[in-house]
């Protein structure tokens, strides 16, 4: 078991496009496994693996389905998402939150689209295909985006970009070479009580 850092917003592998995977071997499975095993240290509900530092297209999950009533935790590796329209009008602060353990203690409302179709394949490269609703569409689209090297901070409307500008300045996150550890670093979320980050 190999737990990864997870490097910070500032970090250039975080804003650019990931690489397709191209090679489904041993190497390729490894990685995956040390992609769960880090969510899982992270308390968190999605990874990608740009953010443990590898610029390729995979990402892992491990969250609860809430329309569908199931636990759903695989990879997506070349995924390709279509999403449903995105509502007008401003997100609820309420509901319609993210948070990132790349941008770590911080959380800002956004609107995505109620429902995605992704499509791709898994780490022995078979073809797999989900199309979810609601909490768990936000969670593929967040972890889609930074395949393309977008994290939700990039997408936030004008009055919560604002109050991003202030929180990154304050924070530091505009350089590279910043991350931490899961498991070993102090939980910058503080989970343990009821909040999960992707």
């Amino acid at each position: 078991m190999t737990i990864h850092p997870i490097v910070v917003y500032g970090e250039p592998v975080l804003h650019r496009a990931a690489d397709r995977v191209t090679e489904f071997d041993d190497e390729l499975r490894t990685l995956v496994a040390d992609m769960f095993d880090t969510l899982a240290a992270s308390n968190g509900v999605g990874l990608a693996a740009p953010q443990i530092g590898v610029g390729k297209q995979i990402f892992v999950y491990d969250a609860e389905d809430d329309v569908a009533q199931v636990r759903r935790r695989g990879v997506f590796i070349n995924p390709v998402l279509v999403g449903s329209k995105v509502s007008d009008g401003r997100p609820d602060p309420d509901a319609e939150s993210e948070g990132c353990l790349s941008v770590p203690t911080l959380d800002f409302p956004l609107k995505r689209s109620e429902k995605v179709t992704i499509n791709g394949k898994d780490e022995n490269g078979e073809t797999i295909s989900l199309v979810v609703e609601g909490w768990f569409a936000r969670i593929m689209q967040h972890e889609y985006d930074h395949l393309q090297g977008t994290l939700y901070v990039d997408r936030l409307q004008d009055k919560w970009k604002r109050r991003w500008k202030r929180e990154q300045k304050a924070e530091g996150y505009n350089v590279p070479g910043v991350s931490w550890l899961p498991g070993t670093d102090p939980d910058p979320f503080g989970h343990g009580e009821d909040d999960e980050e992707d």
